[in-house]
């Protein structure tokens, strides 16, 4: 708090001063004055609306008793954003929680909305007050309970928010992908059957030889089957077009560095086409092989458009599996397609920082016992940590093995790794090393509780610079949820 600005005022006063304003607060309402003689000396701080009494991140060293006035507590979020969590207003007291739970520092920012005037009573004279007044010490509690429950509602939501947002955008990039590539050669397909009708039209005119219409059965029996050619290196493919469009040229076909990497992409080699050149005549040759051609590319482009609709029909897939309905009965759930499922998901974010990932799936059975699949969120949460910790261009590995009556699961990154000081907290309700706003210290909370309370199970962590390992032991045969 900066107490130089002249929109706030800090002065002592004595305790008794106030016995007229103090009953008409909570903390003070049941109380008589004698009970609280002992403190003497108190802080009176007058506040300006818009002064900031304390900004996040500061020691948090008062408990706060508004006599008039209102205060309200804000959120930085990442972005620069605030996010209002509460409003006090004339006779309620606040900062009781931190005091409660040790917490150094103040989560929030906690300005005046309108000219107020506060009491703030020091650490010391706050667990005074607990020790010698039950009924301030009941209002007090009562008043850190309902705040902690419901900062805790709301940040676990929020939590929720958090995940649902990353499978969101990873989501949308990856429906983009395949959605564009469709688009793409639905539209080259339409030039391409314009072109067809040409070139037809053209050729129409001239009967066709039985060696002549043989040749170009046979081709097109290739064609059709040409969707699933062996990859070639980036190399291999470049040389084969370029030899493939330098034939074409010198044979006189119009078009050829066009159609020349269509006939590759196809498995098509200069030794299959060359019939085309033994059985037209020059003047036909190069409108057979551009007919051809313009034929090949549109079944390729219909390759493509049959791929992405495969890709998006997989990403709904991975979707339904990752979000199954938690009101059905109790299933088997395959370990593996669910964290498959979410790696499907994730796969922009992975592709963004160009981490590999290393699957060791050797879990059998891989199946265990559960209602729904809440165990995509504890994928959701380690996968997404563990990218966040990764180098650019590192691996991720992932393994699964059995051991008696458990099935176990291990994610693995190669990051900085987690200081020695905080790994025991990890898994503490609204701990976070992230910076302020940019999470809630509930992930791996979740994380936690989803694994040992719905399933039963156990996790452990192993961690040291270059090597950290989220380790999850699940019953093969878990509790009815």
């Amino acid at each position: 708090m900066s107490e130089n600005e002249p929109s706030i005022q800090v002065e002592p006063i004595h305790l008794k001063d106030l016995a007229a304003a103090l009953p008409h607060t909570r903390i003070f309402a049941s109380t008589p004055f004698d009970a609280i003689s002992d403190l003497d000396r108190i802080e009176r701080v007058t506040a300006k609306a818009g002064a900031v009494l304390v900004e996040a991140g500061q020691p948090w060293l008062y408990y706060w008793l508004l006599l008039d006035g209102e205060i309200r507590a804000e959120r930085p979020e990442s972005g620069g954003t605030m996010t209002l969590v509460g409003i006090a207003r004339a006779g309620e007291g606040f900062g009781e929680v931190p005091l409660l739970t040790g917490r150094p520092t103040s989560m929030f920012c906690i300005s005046a909305t309108k000219d107020s005037v506060l009491l703030r009573f020091t650490e010391q004279d706050f667990w005074s007050l607990l020790a010698c007044c039950p009924a301030i010490r009941k209002t007090v509690l009562a008043d850190s309970a309902q705040r902690l429950q419901a900062y805790q509602v709301e940040a676990i939501h929020r939590e929720k928010l958090v995940s649902l947002g990353t499978l969101a955008a990873g989501l949308m990039h990856e429906l983009h992908n395949p959605g564009s590539a469709a688009k793409r050669a639905a539209s080259q397909l339409r030039e391409n059957l314009l072109r067809l009708q040409q070139l037809s039209l053209r050729s129409s005119s001239k009967p066709k030889t039985p060696a002549q219409l043989q040749c170009m059965k046979d081709l097109l029996e290739h064609a059709l089957h040409g969707c699933n050619q062996p990859a070639m290196s980036s190399l291999e493919q470049a040389d084969a077009e370029e030899a493939m469009s330098q034939w074409l040229a010198g044979a006189g076909v119009e078009n050829a560095f066009t159609i020349g990497p269509v006939f590759v992409s196809m498995g098509f080699d200069r030794h299959e086409i060359a019939c085309v050149q033994e059985h037209f005549d020059p003047e036909s040759f190069s409108d057979a092989l551009n007919w051809f051609g313009a034929l090949v590319s549109s079944v390729s482009l219909v390759c493509a458009i049959e791929e992405s609709i495969s890709r998006i029909s997989d990403l709904v897939m991975a979707v339904k599996k990752f979000a199954y309905d938690e009101r059905t009965p109790d299933k088997d759930l395959d370990v593996h397609d669910s964290l498959q499922s979410t790696l499907t998901i994730l796969g922009h974010k992975l592709r963004l920082k160009q981490i590999q990932v290393e699957k060791r799936f050797a879990a059998s059975p891989s199946t265990i016992r559960t209602r729904g699949s809440a165990l995509s969120q504890v994928w959701t949460n380690l996968i997404d940590n563990a990218v966040d910790a990764s180098p650019e261009g590192a691996k991720l590995e992932i393994a699964t093995w059995s051991e008696p009556e458990s099935l176990v699961v291990s994610i693995g990154d190669h990051g900085a790794g987690i200081p020695p000081d905080v790994l025991p907290h990890i898994f503490e309700p609204f701990f976070t090393t992230k910076p302020q706003g940019s999470g809630t210290g509930l992930g791996l909370e979740i994380v936690n509780r989803i694994v040992t309370q719905k399933f039963g199970g156990k996790i452990e962590v192993e961690s040291q610079p270059g090597n950290t390992r989220f380790i999850i032991r699940l019953p093969v045969k878990t509790p009815s949820a």
